[in-house]
């Protein structure tokens, strides 16, 4: 099926994150995954799914040391630990709105995102029921993964065989990985684009651990958004949203681009690691 060509983590979520060789994955996603997020008065969580209120945030970056503490490396290149007060009012300044950086999820938190114009960007119902912020985007607002700072999925995959596909159909993109904030991208050794449709349902062992594929991943605008050296290019969704748009639940065909995963096996999981077929151990 493929192997594993990248690892990746973000343990502030909507921050920059780090790649990793190996990684321990638990029943709730990669060790040190969106283990903290920004949160402002109004019980949002800071996404730049609404670039206009939180897009700032992918100019910072966060990393687990080897100590275990996450830090936060700040546009100007300022790397302070989570527990720092200092790094609250940083980010206050940089978003220029009270903020503060949390690993307690809210009781009633909110995930705002911005709605966007291509067709399958957000299930039809839910577009007709968007209103227009303090920014002037238009954005719906809903709930997030319960008990964590996850959208949905625990854990993100996407292959190599879907960004060429990609490439392919819009040439002038930079389908690099990192713009879809996967976990796990893994090479599938060329073939036709988006294998991971047909293992919808499937499991799959990598390394030691066991995942079930679980549900296409619909995107959102944060792909079009620039990431470190890689430019903003709003016509990277659009073209996903010509060329592979699916049924997800209930919502109707939705743009999407990688699969979300469940952990039903916990391990480590290595850069090179064969995936295949999964049976429980």
């Amino acid at each position: 099926m493929g192997t594993v060509a990248a690892l990746y983590r973000y343990p502030v979520k909507s921050m920059l994150g780090e790649a990793v060789i190996a990684v321990a994955v638990t029943e709730g996603g990669l060790s040190g995954d969106r283990v903290y997020a920004v949160l402002d008065g109004t019980g949002a969580v800071g996404s730049a799914k609404h670039p206009r209120k939180w897009g700032a945030l992918l100019r910072c970056r966060s990393r687990l040391d080897e100590s275990g503490v996450v830090r936060v490396v700040l546009p100007d290149g300022t790397a302070l630990p989570v527990e720092d007060p200092e790094l609250d009012a940083q980010l206050s300044r940089l978003l220029g709105r009270q903020v503060s950086l949390s690993a307690v999820v809210p009781e009633h938190s909110r995930l705002e995102r911005a709605v966007p114009e291509y067709e399958g960007g957000v299930p039809e119902a839910v577009r007709a029921s968007a209103s227009v912020d303090a920014t002037g985007a238009s954005i719906t607002t809903g709930g997030i993964a319960p008990g964590t700072f996850f959208d949905f999925g625990r854990v993100h995959l996407v292959t190599t065989a879907s960004l060429a596909r990609m490439r392919e159909v819009y040439p002038p993109g930079d389908f690099d990985a990192r713009r879809f904030r996967p976990n796990l991208v893994v090479d599938t050794d060329g073939g036709p684009g988006f294998p991971e449709d047909a293992w919808l349902g499937s499991r799959l062992r990598v390394g030691e651990a066991l995942f079930r594929v679980v549900v296409p991943t619909p995107r959102c605008v944060v792909p079009t958004l620039g990431h470190d050296e890689l430019p903003a290019d709003p016509g990277i969704m659009r073209a996903v949203a010509r060329d592979h748009r699916v049924p997800v639940f209930d919502l109707g065909r939705l743009s999407c681009l990688g699969v979300y995963l469940d952990v039903l096996e916990a391990g480590k999981v290595r850069v090179g690691d064969p995936i295949t077929p999964g049976r429980c151990g």
